[in-house]
């Protein structure tokens, strides 16, 4: 089976930086900030948590992501409160990191669902909870782990009904996508895709666009035109951008770029640097 996660996480990272670890007691409200998500690990509630107009009762433990800003509230014991280790986690790219982009607003699942997390959950609430040498570093490792393994859950059981997540669960479209995203510089036509997703061309196209929402052209330029970002704030030159990721020169990207952003390379950067 392809690695449906190497490529994604090779060239959009995430990471986590732990924030709180040990009871959190009464009401307490996390303020969005921008660029940055939450993960929380509880380990023991009960615990009640509120975004927006919906909200969730947490009782067994559980583990609860926020990939993107968000506000949201936690209702608990005053005196007992809830166990939880909690941690920031940054996608890089942002808005435009396709994997944050896939996932739903909040997503809840028990821990004790988690598959192969049984051995790192134990060593993550231990080191959380107590002071020792290496602490933050090792917790904000393990919360990576941990990001990645729900990840690849969600993939796997086909919890996500749309989007990149959805497409790499099916048992064929992923062949395309992981074919994509290893490739991006390649004139992959709707043939070739087909061929490596084994379906037929009309099958292909109509299932591609059944689960994700857009057709595997405007996924491939919007795959390509992410990358060009990624390239762009990390100083890349244009021409050489536009070569790395199947376009033949910085006119021909440009207008792929404006037709996906909205907006020329040039001034996307600009737009990109001024908001840091």
């Amino acid at each position: 089976m392809v690695d449906r996660l190497a490529v994604l996480l090779e060239r959009f990272s995430v990471s986590a930086e732990v924030f709180h670890a040990g009871a959190l007691c009464g009401i307490n409200t996390l303020e969005a900030e921008p660029g940055v998500g939450q993960l929380h690990l509880v380990q023991r509630g009960p615990l009640e948590v509120f975004h927006g107009a919906t909200s969730l009762r947490i009782d067994a433990p559980s583990l609860l992501l926020y990939p993107r800003a968000m506000t949201h509230r936690f209702v608990s014991d005053e005196v007992r409160g809830a166990e939880m280790a909690c941690a920031n986690v940054r996608f890089e790219g942002g808005a435009q990191n396709p994997i944050s982009a896939a996932l739903p607003d909040v997503v809840c699942l028990p821990l004790e669902n988690l598959h192969g997390a049984q051995d790192v959950l134990p060593l993550l609430f231990e080191e959380a909870f107590t002071q020792r040498c290496g602490r933050t570093a090792l917790v904000n490792r393990l919360f990576e782990v941990v990001m990645i393994q729900v990840l690849r859950q969600l993939m796997e059981t086909g919890e996500v009904k749309g989007g990149l997540l959805a497409g790499l669960s099916h048992p064929r479209l992923r062949n395309a996508l992981v074919a994509m995203h290893e490739a991006p510089a390649k004139e992959w036509t709707l043939d070739e895709l087909a061929r490596v997703a084994g379906m037929s061309r009309s099958v292909f196209a109509t299932q591609f666009r059944d689960a994700l929402g857009t057709t595997p052209g405007q996924y491939l330029q919007g795959w390509r035109v992410g990358l060009a970002q990624q390239a762009l704030r990390h100083g890349k030159p244009l021409k050489v951008v536009a070569a790395d990721v199947g376009y033949g020169s910085e006119a021909a990207l440009s207008r792929a770029f404006k037709a996906h952003s909205g907006l020329s390379p040039r001034a996307w950067k600009r737009q990109a640097e001024a908001a840091i």
